[in-house]
């Protein structure tokens, strides 16, 4: 028995006269995520893609996981394939739903018919599966309102499927169909959440992160390091560009006053982040800022910081709570990464009582006691990029 898989097209299916090239890149994008597996048959007939391999899939289940983790699925399921013949339909849902019905008590049988010309109507199918079912498989009753397991029986054009559980896909966009961005990528839980949001909108990636020796370890940026490398999961082929921050610290902490340390620090963050931006061609920063969780993330110390952008600043987490961010992060599997007990250079130079309410003059006033230029030139000059596969 030859067994694919099915997946629901998500919202691209809405798209007008540009949808081929938001399923084109869904296509590649699940071939690129198949590839440890070996080369794969993907096609997209009626927003549903037919997920195939020469000779039949050798690991379903491994396939299986990768592919729930493409942006643009609403949802999937692993589906036995029959002729379109109503007794080879009724053996194959037999030998296919057999172990799952023999584990549960009710079931009913749903048909979907794409193929007007197969010559049984969808209630005929229902009705024929069900009884074959009943009749040889023991224990097991038909509950048409809340059954254990349904049966689906799809009657397309190529052929017949049938499968017995829907799971949810990743949902959102193709993931690059809409454009690049940066992600500020710290050691916390809040970026990477951001980062997979925003790619779930179609984003591709770059991701920038800071450091600072010997105030920060190699352990520090190792997590970092592995944080990218769980994106990448979901956000394949990133860039991450490590910029060495130390001297733009000490030089702000200084000449600066203490209570300003961490908005002026989050501004020289935003410059670097711009020539990151324009080194890996993207459009946008991101950052994992949530309105009034900490000082720096008030609504003026945000619109100060963005007042020198050269680029538009995403921010999906910016109405979320902690909760509900550390359930994302649970979900992607970054949590237990971002928890691990090194610091990054956003804490070790924190200040004991920062400014809530900045105002821009006094930022400017003691920026100027900077060489900005100078200092911006120095750390990207340092600036090197790892390819995270």
């Amino acid at each position: 028995m030859k067994e694919i898989i099915l997946a629901k097209c998500g919202e691209l299916v809405l798209k007008g006269l540009n949808r081929s090239s938001f399923e084109k890149t869904l296509i590649r994008n699940i071939k690129r995520a198949l590839q440890p597996l070996g080369e794969f048959d993907v096609s997209i007939m009626q927003s549903t893609i037919y997920i195939d391999k020469d000779g039949g899939i050798d690991d379903t289940a491994a396939a299986f996981s990768y592919v729930r983790r493409v942006f643009g699925i609403a949802a999937l399921c692993r589906a036995a394939v029959c002729r379109k013949d109503m007794e080879d339909i009724k053996k194959t849902a037999l030998e296919y739903s057999k172990n799952a019905l023999q584990k549960k008590r009710t079931f009913k049988v749903e048909s979907k018919r794409s193929d007007k010309r197969f010559a049984f109507s969808s209630p005929q199918i229902c009705a024929d599966v069900g009884a074959y079912l009943l009749k040889n498989i023991d224990g097991i009753s038909v509950d048409v309102h809340n059954p254990d397991v349904v049966v689906t029986v799809e009657v397309r054009d190529l052929a017949a499927y049938v499968h017995c559980e829907n799971v949810p896909g990743a949902g959102g966009m193709p993931y690059g169909s809409s454009g690049k961005a940066c992600l500020l990528l710290s050691g916390g839980i809040d970026s990477p959440v951001a980062g997979y949001m925003m790619a779930k909108r179609g984003l591709k990636l770059s991701a920038v992160h800071f450091f600072s020796p010997p105030y920060t370890g190699e352990l520090a940026k190792q997590k970092v390091f592995d944080l990218a490398s769980q994106l990448s999961c979901y956000c394949p082929d990133m860039e991450l560009y490590l910029v060495h921050f130390t001297e733009i610290q000490e030089q702000i902490k200084k000449n600066c006053r203490e209570d300003l340390f961490t908005v002026i620090m989050r501004r020289f963050m935003i410059r670097l982040a711009d020539a990151a931006a324009d080194k890996s061609g993207a459009g946008a920063l991101i950052t994992g800022e949530s309105l009034g969780q900490v000082a720096s993330q008030t609504l003026r110390a945000l619109s100060i910081t963005d007042e020198l952008s050269r680029h538009i600043v995403l921010r999906p987490l910016i109405g979320m709570d902690k909760d509900e961010i550390v359930a994302v992060s649970r979900k992607i599997d970054t949590f237990e990464t971002s928890i691990l007990p090194y610091e990054d250079c956003c804490t070790v130079f924190t200040p004991r009582h920062p400014k809530t309410r900045p105002v821009l003059s006094e930022i400017l006033e003691e920026e100027n006691k900077l060489d900005i230029p100078v200092l911006v030139e120095n750390a990207v000059s340092r600036m090197t990029v790892v390819k995270i596969d």
